[in-house]
Formats: structure tokens, sequence, C-alpha cells
């Protein structure tokens, strides 16, 4: 019987390097791309499942020539996902157009290239999973967040439209939407994070919903998702008041 494979972007850090070595573990193949090699050669180095595919998102021709090459070795593609990302909260606290549209180019277009270096082969195959990873930041607007929430709420809306369009040729997508959870990323925030997780308990929730559920969206810890859920359903009036409490926003005299 021939291993299933998975394709991780985003995987030499946080919540994608722990799924990496969670699926390597479970006995899958792995490609990771990123744009550290150094990192990936490591991590592979460690794990004699797991093969390193370095590649910046932002370039749509090395997107399909990187997903060429894994296709070329594993032949059958199972599971692609998309977790790549950035976040600078020190440039969100006010409107920096350069800093958004560098966001929008990694969270967003970084995201869409890779779905579209895959499109053709999961629709022919009609079979299989394409991942995208949005966060909680996506559900509604948030203070201080510029460009990452905005950039997450079109991954949402993308996810959505495309499960239709995917949905035609059996091909499932899957959005995940991680609370907190203790990466590099998440160390650059300045507030107190509630109910942060691991990247482990992360890649075993994500896990789990890949291969043993078969849900559209895949939120945790549901003990803060489910809570936003609902605030996210409020008039605007409410949702506001209510954010600005907890978040401790306040006015400028």
């Amino acid at each position: 019987m021939n291993k299933k494979t998975i394709w991780i972007t985003g995987g030499s850090t946080g919540i994608g390097k722990a799924l990496a070595i969670k699926f390597a573990n479970e006995g899958w193949n792995v490609a990771i791309s990123a744009r550290r090699e150094n990192l990936l050669n490591e991590i592979s180095d460690n794990h004699e499942n797991i093969s390193p595919y370095p590649l910046d998102v932002t370039n749509k021709l090395k997107c399909r020539e990187v997903f060429e090459k894994i296709k070329n070795k594993f032949e059958n593609i199972d599971i692609c996902f998309f977790s790549t990302g950035t976040w600078n909260p020190k440039k969100e606290r006010d409107i920096d157009v350069e800093q958004i549209e560098e966001v929008f180019k990694i969270n967003f277009f970084g995201t869409l290239n890779t779905i579209k270096a895959v499109e053709e082969y999961f629709k022919n195959r009609k079979n299989g999973t394409i991942t995208i990873v949005s966060s909680i930041a996506g559900y509604r607007g948030l203070p201080n967040s510029t460009g990452y929430g905005p950039s997450k709420s079109a991954l949402n809306n993308l996810a959505e439209s495309l499960y239709f369009d995917f949905d035609r040729s059996n091909v499932r997508v899957c959005l995940v939407s991680p609370g907190f959870i203790k990466t590099p990323m998440t160390d650059k925030n300045d507030f107190k994070m509630p109910f942060l997780k691991t990247t482990e308990y992360a890649a075993e929730k994500i896990y789990d919903g890949l291969v043993n559920k078969k849900t559209f969206e895949i939120h945790f810890p549901k003990s803060l998702t489910i809570v936003l859920k609902i605030l996210s359903f409020l008039p605007s009036k409410i949702y506001f008041g209510l954010v600005g409490k907890l978040t401790k926003y306040q006015k400028k005299d």
C-alpha cells in the first residue's frame, strides 16, 4: 500500500512544522515548503518521511515549479496545507499602506498562488483536500489589525467561494481557524492571549479534522472560537462595545 502524501507550506516553524512532524509520525510522506531552506533541512534531517522544498509563495512561477517537483517524486498528493502568513503588530496600529500590501501579498495572494498551482491537478484527480489556514482574527474586525485581520477575512471568503468550485470535482476545501497558538509569530504580541495553546495541540486538532472528519472548518480551541463565533453574529453596536471592553480599547482624548 502506497503512503499518502501531504504538502505543507509555512512548514519551517510554528503550526506548519508541528503538523509536518505529526503527519510524518503517522506514516505519511510530507513535503514542506518555506523560504528558509536551512530550517527545512534541519527538520528533514531529523525525520526521514519529510522532504524539503524551499519556496517563496509570492513567486507564482516557483509555486508551480515546486509543486511539479513534489508531484514527480510522490505522484499522488492527497492533502495540501497552505499556512503561509506574516504579522507585525507594531505596524498594524496605523494605516501603513505599504505594510498592508505586503501582508496581503504573503497571507492572501501567497496562499492563492499555491492553490492555483494545484488547481488543475486536484480537479483532474477528482479527490483530495486543499486546506487554507486563516485565523480567528478573520471573523470580524479587531483593534490594531489593519492588515492581518482583513487578509484573514479575505481567506475565509475565498475558502467559501472555492468550496463550491472544487466540490464539483469531489475535492474538499477545508478552512483552519486557530485561536492563539504559541509560535514565533504570536510571540510578537504585546497583549495577553486567552487560551494560548502549543503547536503540538494545534497539530493534533488539525490532523484529526483533516483525516478523521469531514467538516468545512477546523477551529480551536472551542472554548474561545465558539464565543467569537457568537460575537460575530451580534449587531455592530453591541459587538464594538464588548470587544472594546475585552481588548481594553480606549478612545483618544
